[in-house]
């Protein structure tokens, strides 16, 4: 059996998730219904907090269209714009009912009827969606479904993704998923379980962001007897909690870890210190960081809490190799070391980077220049890695992503934890591998990968060297933080340092 990271939830096939629901409910109808509530109102305030993105959840009148089924993703859907419209009294909702109200299934009936009741004469059924929407919630097809999508449904997909609609969602997955004829979401919400469709890169371009919903599916003792063992699993902000309680009262800056840092160069002279940046924010104890020693001067007076360290350059300005001793004199301080931001890809800095990792004895992460093919794979030091996608291919030779997590496995001389960061950030250990679903387009900007690794090195120099817990911890933390910069400046105007800005309000809720 595979152990899963702390505070993740198993990621289920179809049939695992309807025998798993089966256990949960026994078939008790209240049950359901009481799950129903609580997944509508889930999506619904999911819905209006990824509003924040675009500006916000429409306060004058706004025209909500409700794709709804016959069975529960369908309830789940207008439960969800119940509580919309209970919060925004100007908004409209216009229901079209796939397959006639007739088909409704009797919770799903329920769901209508709670919805009309709760936001009289701003409801109405329709035939044809028409004209411009603020939002779609698509809840016609669960995730029992089975292809093809009939002719009728096809075209009624069809024009619905034609319309132009501000933010589209899926109930739990979009419907059709698999087939040509999907309905197109840009977020999909996993309510209670994620399904294994969600994270099919073959479908990344129908499903969009997704948001795990937890409603308590695996929690007590009926996740014990009832959850299957499986290989994937997505990462919850629990991971986070550690770092929410009080520090103890006997801690001084060595508790915290002494993180180092070798990285930088004349031609990438940022990337360096927004990884420092980054680890300050953690609340590692100490940093020292050594860079060029043109740098040096310039970071120490921008950034006086970290210890800078002067490196001999290469001609082209980077680390030269002449340099090492003074890594030697001072390893034996550090108990972890981050190296590879900026660090260039010149032959003789890639040779020192070579030959600290040979003999380094304490944990390592390596990033960007430093994720070469035979510097991934030298030495004994538990490490990890933090390849984007070019990045991996390069350390993981011919093979390809699909391989991905058994071939990461392979890139080391010890224990690794490779993190392969992209729209999904995935977290790979000993054949588990967790999803992160935090963060989004705010991201696709240089250096958030340096503030990333910053983040990871610092929490591993005061986790005690463990590997998957602060990789996980680093990803999710680092996903709250740009998911609260894009909801309170948008996703377009805005540098990557300051995603900084908002680790502090992430940890306090």
């Amino acid at each position: 059996m595979n152990t899963p990271p702390l505070h993740a939830h198993p990621v289920l096939s179809a049939d695992e998730a309807k025998r798993f629901e089966a256990a949960l409910f026994g078939g008790d109808e209240a049950k359901e219904w009481a799950a129903m509530n609580l997944a509508g109102a889930a999506i619904g305030a999911a819905v209006i907090t990824d509003f924040e993105e675009i500006g916000g959840f429409p306060k004058d009148t706004a025209r909500v269209l409700v794709l709804a089924g016959k069975g529960h993703n369908g309830g789940d859907a207008l439960l969800a714009a119940k509580f919309i419209l209970e919060r925004f009294t100007a908004a409209q909702a216009e229901v079209l009912l796939a397959f006639g109200e007739r088909a409704l299934k009797p919770l799903a009936l329920r769901a209508y009827e709670a919805l009309v009741h709760a936001a009289p004469g701003r409801v109405r059924r329709v035939r044809k969606a028409l004209g411009h929407y603020a939002l779609s919630i698509d809840g016609v097809f669960g995730f029992q479904f089975h292809p093809p999508v009939d002719a009728r449904t096809a075209t009624l997909f069809a024009e619905v993704n034609a319309l132009p609609i501000r933010l589209r969602a899926a109930v739990d997955l979009p419907s059709g998923l698999g087939t040509v004829d999907v309905m197109r979401a840009d977020f999909s919400y996993a309510t209670g379980i994620v399904k294994a469709p969600l994270i099919d890169p073959a479908n990344a371009a129908s499903v969009g962001r997704v948001r795990y919903l937890d409603l308590g599916f695996f929690e007590g003792e009926h996740t014990a007897s009832s959850a299957p063992s499986v290989a994937d699993f997505v990462l919850t902000s629990a991971v986070l909690a550690p770092l929410r309680e009080l520090r103890s009262p006997r801690s001084d800056k060595r508790t915290y870890g002494h993180l180092f840092v070798v990285g930088g160069s004349k031609s990438f002279p940022g990337a360096v210190l927004m990884s420092v940046l980054a680890a300050l924010k953690t609340g590692a104890g100490l940093v020292t960081a050594f860079v060029p020693e043109s740098l040096a001067a310039a970071y120490a007076a921008q950034v006086p809490e970290a210890m800078w360290v002067g490196w001999p350059e290469t001609p082209e300005g980077g680390l030269a190799l002449e340099g090492a001793h003074l890594l030697r004199e001072r390893i034996s301080r550090a108990s972890v070391l981050l190296i590879g931001p900026g660090l260039s890809r010149e032959a003789e800095t890639l040779a020192l980077a070579m030959d600290i990792v040979k003999t380094a004895t304490v944990p390592l992460v390596l990033d960007a220049d430093a994720l070469q093919p035979e510097i991934v794979r030298a030495g004994k030091a538990p490490r990890i890695l933090t390849p984007h996608a070019g990045e991996f291919a390069r350390i993981a030779g011919r093979r390809a992503l699909k391989d991905f997590p058994s071939e990461a496995g392979e890139a080391r001389g010890g224990e690794v934890v490779t993190v392969l960061k992209g729209p999904v950030t995935r977290i790979c250990a000993g054949g588990c591998v967790a999803h992160s679903f935090f963060g989004g387009p705010v991201l696709a900007r240089g250096g958030s990968g340096d503030l990333l690794a910053g983040i990871i090195g610092g929490l591993l120099g005061g986790n005690s060297g463990e590997l998957l817990e602060s990789a996980c911890r680093g990803v999710v933390w680092h996903g709250l933080a740009a998911d609260a910069l894009a909801r309170e400046r948008g996703q377009v105007a805005v540098r990557t340092t300051e995603l900084l800005e908002f680790l502090p309000p992430t940890l306090r809720g």
